[in-house]
Formats: C-alpha cells, sequence, structure tokens
C-alpha cells in the first residue's frame, strides 16, 4: 500500500503566539528570546525576518540589522498549552502522529477513512481547523515518505500547502538543490559543489559506494534520498537519549579562548531547545557532553555524569572543554556542540558521579570518545501552482521558515 504522509509545520510558532494575543504586532518586527546579555533569537515573526533576522542569531546582532525591533521574552507554558491543542487536533485524523517538537510533527493517515482517504483533503482540514480553533497558520507538506514531506512542508511557507504525489517525485527530485537533502548543511553542500553535484540529478550521476568513500556512511543515506528513498515509518513513541546544539564555522575557531567565547550562546540556545521538549532540567540529566571536530575532520567528544536539579550552564561546559583540549591549544576547531545525555526510566544501582564535588572541583573521571567523522549537522481547488508538477497552494506571499531546529538530537 502506498503511503500517505504529512508534515505539519507551525508558521513562526512562539512569535504567532504572541500576535494572536497581540494583533497589532502583526506587521511589525517582532523576536521572541532574551533581550539582554548574550541572548540569542528564539524565533521572529516575517516582517523581522525582511531584516535578514534569523532564529539563534545573536540578540545584539538583531538590533543593529533591525533597531525598531520588538523584543518579548519566551513563554513556554503558553507555547506548550497551544501545542497540546494542535496534536489534539492532529489525533482526530490519525493515531500515528510522531511530535517532532511543540510546533511540527508527522502523520501517517494511509488508512485514514476521513475525507474519502485523501491526504491532500486532509491536510487542508487540519490547516483549517488550527487557524479556527487556535488562531495560527501552519504550512504542511504531503508526499509518499518522511523526506519528502518535510520539504514540502517548508516549499509555500508561510500558511502553505505542497502535495507530491507518487508520480510527480521524479519531477520533483531531479531539480532539487541538494542543499535541501536532509542532513546537508553548509560544511557538506560545499564539499558537494566543489565536487560538481548541484542537484539530486547530479547527484544521481554517483554511485553509493564513491559517495560513501567520500562522505562515509552519510553518503549512502545521500544516494538514497537523492532517488526519494526513504522508509522510516512515523513512530508514535520513541525514547530520547540525547539533545544536542552545534556549530560548523565557516572559518576555523583559532583555538581554546575561542571556544569558551561561544558557549554562552550555545548553551542558552541548548536551553530553548529543551525547553522545545518540555525538558527544564527538573529531573536530573545523566550526563553533559562537549564535541569538537577540528580542522583535521578528527572528532572528539567528552562527556561526564552530571546529576543536579536545573539546566546546566556555560559554566558547567567549560571544564569539558578544557579537559578536552589539553595540550591541544592551537589546534583550530572547525565544529563546536554541546549538549546533554537524558536519564534513563531506570536507573542501574548505585550512585551516579557528579561532574563536580562538593568544592565544585572538575572530578578526574571524565570520559574521552573519538567517533568516527560525520557528515555536518541539518488537490486545492483554489489558489494553487504547479511546479514541476507538484501541486502548491498558498494563502499567503511564500517565504522561507527559520524555525527549524537545524542541529543533531
Amino acid at each position: 500500500m502506498q503511503r500517505k504522509i504529512i508534515h505539519c509545520d507551525a508558521d513562526c510558532f512562539y512569535a504567532a503566539v504572541e500576535m494572536r494575543s497581540r494583533p497589532e504586532l502583526r506587521e511589525q518586527p517582532l523576536a521572541i528570546g532574551a533581550a539582554s546579555g548574550r541572548g540569542v533569537v528564539t524565533t521572529c515573526n516575517y516582517p523581522a525576518r525582511a531584516y535578514g533576522i534569523r532564529s539563534a542569531m545573536p540578540m545584539a546582532e538583531a538590533r543593529q540589522r533591525c533597531p525598531q525591533l520588538i523584543i518579548l521574552p519566551t513563554n513556554m507554558t503558553t507555547y506548550q498549552s497551544v501545542s497540546r491543542d494542535m496534536q489534539a487536533i492532529f489525533h482526530r485524523f490519525s493515531p500515528l502522529v510522531e511530535p517532532l517538537s511543540l510546533d511540527e510533527a508527522f502523520l501517517d493517515v494511509t488508512k485514514t477513512t476521513q475525507f474519502q482517504g485523501s491526504a491532500t483533503l486532509i491536510a487542508q482540514e487540519i490547516r483549517r481547523l488550527v487557524a479556527l480553533e487556535l488562531g495560527i497558520t501552519i504550512s504542511a507538506g504531503v508526499a509518499p515518505n518522511k523526506f519528502l514531506a518535510k520539504i514540502a512542508s517548508d516549499w509555500q511557507k508561510p500558511d502553505g500547502l505542497c502535495v507530491i504525489r507518487p508520480d510527480q517525485v521524479e519531477a520533483f527530485l531531479l531539480p532539487l538543490p541538494v542543499a535541501k537533502l536532509h542532513g546537508v548543511g553548509k560544511v557538506t553542500a560545499a564539499k558537494l559543489h566543489d565536487l560538481g553535484i548541484h542537484t539530486c540529478s547530479d547527484l544521481r550521476q554517483w554511485s553509493c559506494a564513491a559517495l560513501m568513500e567520500r562522505f562515509g556512511r552519510h553518503g549512502q543515506r545521500l544516494y538514497e534520498l537523492s532517488w526519494g528513498q526513504d522508509e522510516r515509518p512515523v513512530v508514535v513513541s520513541r525514547p530520547r537519549k540525547s539533545m544536542s546544539v552545534e556549530r560548523t564555522f565557516s572559518h576555523n575557531l583559532p583555538g581554546r579562548g575561542a571556544c569558551h567565547e561561544r558557549l554562552p550562546a550555545l548553551a542558552e540556545e541548548l536551553h530553548q531547545r529543551l525547553g522545545r521538549k518540555s525538558l527544564d532540567g527538573s529531573t536530573p540529566f545523566a550526563k553533559l557532553f562537549v564535541k569538537l571536530r577540528f580542522a583535521d575532520f578528527s572528532t572528539h567528544t567528552r562527556e561526564a555524569g552530571w546529576q543536579q536539579a536545573g539546566l546546566p550552564g556555560e559554566a558547567d561546559f567549560a571544564p569539558l572543554l578544557d579537559y578536552l583540549y589539553a595540550e591541544q591549544e592551537q589546534r583550530g576547531v572547525r565544529l563546536l556542540g554541546l549538549g546533554v545525555r537524558l536519564s534513563e526510566p531506570v536507573r542501574p544501582a548505585g550512585q551516579q558521579l557528579s561532574l563536580f564535588n562538593d568544592q565544585q572541583q572538575p572530578l578526574n573521571h571524565l570520559r574521552q570518545r573519538q567517533p568516527g567523522d560525520n557528515a555536518d549537522d541539518q488537490s486545492n481547488h483554489s489558489a494553487s501552482h504547479h511546479i514541476g508538477g507538484v501541486v502548491q497552494s498558498q494563502d499567503h506571499p511564500a517565504g522561507h521558515d527559520a524555525e527549524g531546529e537545524g542541529q543533531q538530537d
């Protein structure tokens, strides 16, 4: 049976919730996040994006780009409530709902009988109900698998619908830029471009073995995606083992000091990601970790037990970075990441070691891993468009939603 997958993604979710209660902000540039210190933009509305503002941008830079920018703090309790209401709407149409974060989810409607089993009509109705009942807009993508559905949901943002039928997959994929493929960041995209690979059509000219030779296991995934192959099921519930954020730099950081300067922004970004998953630190995390990829592409990770209530800050990650950088002071860094490993539902007997002792001194039980190098990490009857044979509907001018995570979990 041909699968029918829908990917729903709320448009600038946090900002949309704020504008719902304050309509006067709809046409004004608005950002959500901490306004002081080293705060970063959690998300922003489309008027703000016209100034080049995007999620994860330092708030100070956002203010420079748009001095009249309105900044509101995050209101996670409200966002979580709206998210629950949105998920409830999804469940009216299928029990197979896989939330990815507060503002997006996959639905498998293959066996849904509503609307004569039309995934397109179901997606239209979901969008209508979310707008009517919650006062926000979502964009949706309909396709035969998760990979294509997620790309489709971004195709006509904001407040748009893109449908890729099975007989349209080839026409959609061939001209698709490789930068749109899941897991292709700026670094991998640049490597592909250097090889003369700009589209999926170009990528198909390479064998799976040749791609794996250059990109490791990620090469096989690139090969499969270029042919539209993605058999991943919609998973209703899956245990999350860790959550992290990381940055690949266009110019290598010169040393440890430059890495330390990046920790505050990364720690705050991690807090925001944890918040979107309703993880507030009330249940202690099992471990903290820091990841470095040096200029020679060697990748090193340090992790340590951490059993304290609350969210870890830059000072908690700094000792891990120092241990990791010992005797490598002059090595350039192309990627810096940090994260937490979540506690298991049932812990084995015995006491979990802590990163700090009672005097807050780093313990010497830090463990180093050196994993292999990975590729860099991230029928509507009215107003419809056809591009490459793909049905698209759009209620507002097209835009590109920048709230997607873009980091690895």
